[in-house]
């Protein structure tokens, strides 16, 4: 039996469980605990180590800086696209119409008054101490350390070719560890799903039923979307990628982190998509640090659900300022447990919503949060999939076999 049927498996005998024997899942919860801090444990070597391997594997310095933009902007383009989505979905279906909520006084608008401060979001991507952003899993400071430390690496002459070496070797090291450890990915998505449904009850996919079908029509349309992307940037078929990604999502599904799926996405797409061990080494570790589509669709979608709900008219202006912060705010949560719950109040407060509705979606967000990091990692293997085709390195053989 494949790995993601196990996971499948996990998850109905989960769900099984929490319904009949609630009384029971505080007793198997630590399955799931132990399984992601094992995850935990390796997420900030398997990213420097890609990352560091993965840019000294491109010699050529035009090569680094012409990909790493490449994928910036792209990831920067489809987590923008499915903040819009969020929107979009919102402004058809009218999910908050109907609710009425009354959580406090609408505050008068004004961006500059927001928590959210972009000059010091970028400041802050500078550590001050690398022992301590290691220490702290701060992604985007470790991401920065990385590509600072491939880069100083090529730039020196033969001499660094041990440390080249130790590099890859040490990358390959931690992708064997979390191939081990994902293994038991299918006893941990038994254990979490069992514990969520047995506290929560299958009422919380119920108690904001229109807020979660248009959170999920969202998350079908971006993705379609990343299907239309391979086929118009790659001019391949999409079906043989949404064949392959399977195995990856299932475990996203189950762990509700891109990075416990990482190392078997990065697998998937070197062993059977035909993607380059460049790219795989450095955009896919790229995109699980910064690109986070389900999460702005979840944040863009659930503003305008409480807009709609205390019957407030949103102005052009507002859905500009709920993008920009989207965008900017799914970046500044990756890597953040509980980050819908951490950004959510920015983007409410970013258009003078009070944040106290924030409590009302701390009991669904586990649910939608399985489905988002499954849409997050997919949008990190579409990405990285056309930046490898754009540089000519893609084994389109392998892709279609």
């Amino acid at each position: 039996m494949k790995l993601w049927h196990k996971v499948f498996l996990g998850l109905i005998l989960g769900v099984i469980f929490g319904v009949y024997t609630p009384q029971h899942v505080e007793t198997i919860k630590p399955i799931g605990t132990v399984f992601l801090r094992l995850i935990k444990m390796v997420i900030v070597p398997l990213l420097f180590f890609s990352l560091v391997s993965g840019i000294t594997g491109m010699r050529d310095p035009n090569s680094i800086g012409r990909v790493a933009r490449k994928a910036v902007m792209a990831y920067l383009g489809t987590t923008c696209l499915a903040v819009t989505f969020g929107l979009g979905v919102a402004y058809i279906l009218q999910p908050g119409a109907g609710v009425v909520l009354d959580m406090g006084q609408v505050a008068e608008k004004n961006f500059k008054e927001n928590n959210f401060d972009l000059l010091e979001f970028f400041i802050e991507i500078v550590p001050n101490n690398v022992f301590q952003a290691f220490a702290d899993s701060n992604i985007l400071q470790v991401v920065f350390f990385s590509i600072f430390t491939g880069i100083i690496i090529n730039g020196m002459d033969s001499s660094a070719d041990p440390l080249r070496n130790f590099i890859h070797s040490a990358a390959k090291l931690v992708l064997k560890m979390i191939a081990l450890v994902v293994q038991l990915s299918p006893y941990a998505a038994f254990a979490l799903t069992a514990w969520v449904i047995g506290t929560q009850g299958l009422d919380i996919i119920y108690t904001l039923g229109k807020l979660v079908q248009a959170i999920i029509l969202a998350f079908i349309l971006q993705y379609l979307i990343y299907g239309l992307i391979i086929f118009v940037f790659c001019r391949i078929s999409p079906i043989p990628f949404y064949k392959k990604s399977i195995e990856y999502q299932m475990i996203a599904m189950s762990t509700g982190s891109s990075k416990a799926s990482l190392a078997t996405t990065m697998q998937v797409c070197k062993n059977r998509m035909g993607v380059s061990e460049s790219s795989t080494s450095f955009v896919l570790p790229l995109g699980a640090s910064i690109n986070m589509n389900g999460l702005s669709i979840k944040l863009g979608l659930s503003v305008i659900f409480f807009a709609q709900a205390m019957g407030v008219d949103l102005a052009l202006s507002d859905y500009i300022v709920i993008i920009l912060t989207g965008t900017l705010g799914s970046i500044g949560g990756a890597g953040i447990p509980g980050s819908f719950i951490i950004m959510l109040p920015i983007m409410l407060t970013s258009v003078g919503l009070p944040i106290e509705g924030v409590a009302l979606l701390v009991g669904i967000d586990r649910i939608l949060d399985l489905l988002s990091t499954t849409i997050n990692i997919t949008g990190d293997a579409t990405i990285t999939l056309v930046i490898d085709s754009s540089e000519g390195t893609l084994d389109k053989e392998m892709y279609n076999s």
